[in-house]
C-alpha cells in the first residue's frame, strides 16, 4: 500500500537531527581540561618520509625536504632520534645543527652483517663529523626484539662503536628485553628502554598509562642503579584498531602526549617521542595503526592544539553536511521515480544511506595509503552507491505495493558474478537480480576478511567502512520483511556460516574489553544473518 504521507516531513527531520548527532558526539570539543606543560619536546623520533617515499624501497626525500621538516619542529623540539645512517644524498646532522636541533643518531642493525658493517662505518663517520650536533648514538633499534642478531654479536657492534667516538652510546630495546638480557648493560654508557602501552602484551588504555610507564621506569632504574635511563620511545596512536582497552584516537593521543609530559617533568625522564611525522610507508607492516604515531600528519599539520580541548575528526561537520545532502538527494530521486513510496519509511532509510556512504569516504579514503588501497577503496565505494541504489529501487517498488523479483540464492549469485567478470552478462537480463548478487558479493567478501581478523587480526582494522551500506541493506530489509527464508543451500552455508563462526571467535578472542571488536562482530553476525536465514535448521526456526 501506498505510504503515508503525514509523517514524511517529521520523518526528514528526525534523520538531519540523528545525522548531525551522530557526527557530532563523538567529534565534540575533549580533554580541554587536560593541562600542557609549556616546554619543548626533549627529543622526537624523525622520519622525514613523505607520500610515495619509504626506506622500505630506498626511496628517500630531498635535503631540501628534510631541512624543511627539521625548520617545522626545531621550535617545539629540542633533539631529534634517526634510526639509521645511511640515508639520501644529505646528512640529517649537519642539517639539523643549521637549526640549533641536536641529535641521537641512531645505526640500523639486522641479519645482513655487511650492511650491519656498512651503518656502523657511517654512524662513526657523523658522530665524530658532528660532535657538537650529535649528543648520543644508538647501535640499533629493537634486534632483539625482532630477533635479527644473538646478544653476543650485538653486543660486540655497541663495542665497535663505544672504542671509535666520543658520544655516549647506548642500545634500544622494548624494556622487557633490557630485563630479560640484563647483561648488555655492561657494553652501553646509557639504558635505553621503550614503553609503549598500546603494544603491551597486555593492552594499556591511556587512563592508566601514566601508572605503567612510572613502574616500568623504576623497575629498570632499580635492575641497572648505576646506567642512566632513557626511555627511547614513547608515545600513542591517533587511529587503528582497538586493543582491547587501548583506543588508537587523535584525543587519546593529545591526553597521554600532555600527562606524559607532566610526569616527565615531575620524575626528570630523559625522552624520546614517537614520532614527529605520520609515516604512511608504515602501514605495510603495521596496519593503519602504524602510521598514525605522529604530532605532525603525513602532510605536515599539526594534529592538535598543545593545549585546549581537541576534536576526534575537525572536518566531522563536512561529512555531516555531506551525509544530510546524500540522504535527503536520495529521498528526493526515489520519490520521483516511484511517488507513492514518498512516507516516513523512505524517508529513514535515505538518511541512513546518506550516513552510510559518508562513513564509507570518511573511514576509507584517508587511509588509503597507496595505489593499491586506493583502488580497492574506489571499487569498494563504487560498489557501495550501485548497492545504495538498488537497495532503493527495490524499496521504491515495495513501499509502492509493485512486485519485486524473487530472491537469489547464493549460488545463483555466485554464477552471475562470474559471468559479470567473464563479460558474458547482459544488464538488462541482470538488473533485476542485481542487488540480490551484490549483497551476497559483500556477505562473501566479509567472511574472507574476518576469517584474516580471526587468524592475523594484529594489524588489521575492522572494516565498518567497508560494509557500511550492506549493513544498512541487511537492516531494512528485515524491517520492510524482505529477508528470504529458504531456497539457500551451500552458498550460504559457506558465506553465512564462515562469517558468524569467525565472528564470535574473534569477540572471544579480542576479549570484552575491546568494544570497537564487539562492535564489528555483532555487525559481521548482522551481515550473515540473511544467508544463514536461508537454510536449515534457521529457514524452519524463523
Amino acid at each position: 500500500m501506498p505510504a503515508p504521507r503525514s509523517l514524511t516531513a517529521p520523518a526528514l527531520l528526525l534523520g538531519a537531527l540523528v545525522t548531525i548527532l551522530a557526527w557530532w558526539v563523538p567529534n565534540r570539543q575533549q580533554a580541554g581540561d587536560v593541562p600542557m606543560v609549556a616546554e619543548r619536546f626533549n627529543s622526537v623520533s624523525f622520519a622525514p618520509f613523505r607520500e610515495g617515499q619509504s626506506p622500505l624501497r630506498d626511496s628517500f626525500p630531498t635535503a631540501a625536504q628534510v631541512e624543511e621538516d627539521i625548520r617545522l619542529i626545531a621550535p617545539r623540539v629540542r633533539a631529534i632520534r634517526s634510526y639509521a645512517s645511511i640515508e639520501g644524498d644529505y646528512e640529517t646532522a649537519e642539517l639539523a645543527g643549521r637549526h640549533g636541533v641536536r641529535m641521537w643518531k641512531g645505526a640500523w642493525l639486522g641479519r645482513d652483517l655487511r650492511q650491519n658493517d656498512r651503518e656502523i662505518a657511517a654512524l662513526i663517520a657523523t658522530a665524530n663529523r658532528h660532535p657538537d650536533v650529535v649528543e648520543r648514538v644508538v647501535v640499533g633499534n629493537e634486534v632483539l626484539l625482532r630477533r635479527d642478531l644473538p646478544v653476543e654479536e650485538l653486543a660486540r657492534q655497541i663495542d665497535r662503536v663505544k672504542a671509535a667516538v666520543r658520544q655516549p652510546v647506548t642500545y634500544a630495546d622494548v624494556w622487557e628485553f633490557w630485563a630479560q638480557f640484563p647483561e648488555l648493560a655492561r657494553h652501553v654508557d646509557i639504558v635505553t628502554i621503550h614503553i609503549l602501552p598500546y603494544w603491551e602484551d597486555e593492552p594499556l588504555g591511556v587512563d592508566v598509562a601514566m601508572a605503567h610507564v612510572r613502574d616500568v621506569y623504576r623497575r629498570i632504574k632499580a635492575m641497572f642503579p648505576d646506567k642512566p635511563i632513557a626511555i627511547g620511545e614513547i608515545g600513542w596512536p591517533s587511529a587503528g584498531r582497538w586493543r582491547e582497552g587501548a583506543v588508537p584516537s587523535r584525543v587519546d593521543q593529545a591526553v597521554f602526549l600532555r600527562q606524559f609530559i607532566q610526569l616527565s617533568r615531575e620524575e626528570g625522564f630523559d625522552y624520546n617521542l614517537i614520532e614527529a611525522f605520520d609515516q604512511v610507508w608504515k602501514y605495510r607492516n603495521e596496519g593503519t595503526v602504524g602510521a598514525a604515531w605522529g604530532l605532525w600528519t603525513a602532510d605536515r599539520q599539526p594534529k592538535f592544539d598543545l593545549s585546549g580541548p581537541v576534536r576526534e575528526n575537525p572536518w566531522w561537520a563536512w561529512y555531516a553536511g555531506a551525509a544530510l545532502v546524500i540522504g535527503l538527494g536520495l529521498f528526493a530521486a526515489t520519490a520521483r521515480a516511484w511517488p507513492r513510496a514518498a512516507g516516513w519509511k523512505l524517508a529513514l532509510l535515505s538518511a541512513a544511506l546518506g550516513n552510510a556512504l559518508a562513513h564509507a569516504w570518511c573511514g576509507g579514503w584517508p587511509y588509503a595509503f597507496d595505489e593499491h588501497l586506493k583502488l580497492a577503496f574506489v571499487v569498494n565505494l563504487a560498489g557501495q552507491i550501485l548497492l545504495a541504489a538498488l537497495l532503493l529501487r527495490r524499496a521504491g517498488a515495495r513501499l509502492s505495493g509493485e512486485r519485486v523479483e524473487p530472491a537469489r540464492n547464493g549460488a545463483q549469485a555466485s554464477a552471475n558474478i562470474r559471468s559479470i567478470f567473464r563479460g558474458r552478462f547482459r544488464w538488462r537480463d541482470w538488473r533485476a537480480f542485481a542487488f540480490e548478487d551484490l549483497l551476497f558479493l559483500f556477505i562473501a567478501t566479509a567472511a574472507v576478511l574476518q576469517l584474516m581478523l580471526l587468524f592475523d587480526p594484529r594489524y588489521r582494522d575492522f572494516p565498518f567502512p567497508t560494509f557500511a551500506v550492506p549493513l544498512v541493506a541487511v537492516i531494512a530489509r528485515a524491517l520492510l520483511g524482505d529477508l528470504p527464508r529458504k531456497g539457500g543451500g551451500w552458498a550460504e552455508w559457506l558465506a553465512g556460516g564462515v562469517l558468524a563462526a569467525c565472528a564470535i571467535a574473534s569477540a572471544v578472542n579480542e576479549g570484552p574489553h575491546n568494544i570497537q571488536a564487539l562492535g564489528w562482530s555483532a555487525c559481521a553476525i548482522g551481515l550473515a544473518l540473511p544467508a544463514l536465514l536461508r537454510v536449515r535448521p534457521f529457514s524452519r526456526a524463523a
